[in-house]
């Protein structure tokens, strides 16, 4: 199971947050709250996150509901691993 540590993690390193990455837990907001976030970034979390844990993600899997919060994309990666 992965942690909502890790998840901000690669979060961090796709975005280059910084300090701000720090507060993040699994309620924080990402899509439209984050402006670094944007439909690239998008494209990047999910590729840093193949590669991270060795699944693959199909065009059809993809909905806003993911990137909702960092607790949304951790369940998703979690469901993933399953």
């Amino acid at each position: 199971m992965v942690a909502v540590q890790e998840i901000v993690t690669v979060l961090d390193s796709v975005l280059q947050l910084g300090d701000r990455a720090e507060q993040f837990d699994e309620s924080t907001a990402l899509l439209g709250s984050i402006p670094e976030f944007d439909s690239m970034a998008v494209v990047m979390v999910i590729g840093a996150l193949e590669d991270n844990y060795g699944f693959v993600v199909d065009d059809d899997e993809m909905s806003a509901d993911i990137f909702e919060t960092v607790g949304a994309l951790q369940q998703f990666v979690n469901a993933k691993l399953a």
